[in-house]
């Protein structure tokens, strides 16, 4: 996929800095995700360039984010998603590239479908968080704080759109890749995932609209799971199988359509 095609669209759009975005960040919200081929980014992106502002800091709109995820010995938090657990947990320490910013995390869906997250900034670099932070996490979940471990390595680039007026926030990551902290590492350029974050439904998200249009459905998915799934050799692997043919759909597509 050529990113220059995609940063040439995102210049057409007006800019919002992080200032203007307090509105709209939600630390507890609806997220829906939608899972799709990378090549439709440029088109997603041209069909709503009116409707939303791209959000911009250090003239940069597209940025890169790395996240490490943590779990219990036991992979409390993967089985809590591939069985479908509506009260549901992850634990990780997200990266900003672009600024350097650091933050141990912790993000909950209860089973009324919401999605709350909680974090504290940390210094780049330091793999210290989870003993130094352990108030924090006891606070907030439910398992056992000192057993927590790094598991799995992601990153991707991301995108992220406001409608000021319908209060919504748009992200778009793409880019994806996943490590197992062994050195074993899978990529997926072909991927995207899109998330409208509000605080009701998305039903009247002209993003949504969008996405229908293009044929594009909502789907959970966690890159969590996904990854572990796809890096690791673990359990519950068949949970996931509708997820993994969704994903040989989307490479087939991406394919065959070529790169965006």
């Amino acid at each position: 996929m050529e990113l220059t095609e995609i940063s040439k669209i995102l210049k057409g759009f007006e800019p919002v800095g992080l200032d203007g975005m307090t509105d709209v960040r939600y630390m507890n919200r609806i997220d829906t995700k939608y899972v799709f081929s990378a090549s439709k980014i440029p088109q997603l992106l041209q069909n709503v360039r009116s409707l939303y502002h791209a959000l911009e800091i250090d003239r940069q709109r597209e940025f890169r984010y790395k996240t490490v995820y943590f779990d219990t010995p036991e992979l409390l938090f993967y089985s809590q998603h591939v069985t479908g657990k509506l009260n549901r947990t992850k634990v990780r320490i997200r990266t900003y590239e672009t600024n350097g910013l650091t933050f141990l995390e912790v993000k909950q869906k209860s089973n009324k479908g919401r999605t709350s997250k909680s974090r504290i900034e940390k210094e780049p670099g330091d793999m210290n968080h989870i003993q130094q932070s352990r108030e924090f996490l006891i606070e907030l979940v439910a398992a056992n704080t000192n057993s927590l471990k790094a598991v799995i390595n992601t990153g991707f680039s991301r995108i992220t759109l406001v409608n000021l007026g319908k209060a919504e926030r748009i992200t778009i990551d793409y880019n994806i890749s996943w490590n197992n902290l062994k050195g074993d590492c899978v990529e997926m350029p072909y991927l995207a995932i899109a998330e409208i974050k509000s605080e009701k439904s998305t039903s009247l998200s002209p993003f949504f609209q969008q996405l229908k249009h293009l044929g594009i459905r909502s789907t959970g998915f966690s890159k969590y799971a996904m990854g572990m799934a796809l890096v690791n050799n673990i359990p519950k692997q068949n949970n996931l199988k509708p997820k993994f043919l969704l994903l040989n759909r989307i490479r087939d597509e991406y394919n065959r359509n070529g790169s965006a």
